[in-house]
């Protein structure tokens, strides 16, 4: 039985390492909406795993970019009961404004709806 609390995201459920990363931007399913471009793949594993990427050349600033990853991994974090394990996910933020938490947990939670 998994001991692990719901509403954490743990170190293992963080996507790590060159040729997981590989494997996932070569031969996953991508797929947008919204503010989003996302790519999934199957791991194999009991846990999903998630890489959150907000690029440089849309947000100069290291604070902006921090800000969206944390409101994206939070987004994630209080939703990932609505997928089942077994996956890996990239969430690349993909606009040039800074979108409010609201916005942003409405996005994952259809990209999570949409991977069932």
């Amino acid at each position: 039985m998994d001991t692990r609390p719901v509403n954490t995201l743990s170190k293992e459920e963080r996507l790590s390492g060159k040729a997981a990363i590989g494997a996932l931007t070569s031969k996953g399913r991508w797929g947008h909406l919204g503010h989003f471009k996302y790519c999934t793949l199957d791991n194999g594993l009991e846990i999903n795993r998630i890489m959150v990427s907000v690029p440089k050349r849309n947000f100069k600033r290291a604070v902006r970019r921090n800000l969206l990853k944390r409101r994206i991994r939070e987004a994630y974090r209080t939703q990932k009961s609505l997928l089942a394990g077994g996956s890996d996910i990239l969430f690349f933020y993909n606009s040039q404004e800074i979108c409010d938490s609201d916005v942003i947990r409405a996005e994952v939670g259809e990209i999570l709806t949409r991977l069932r």
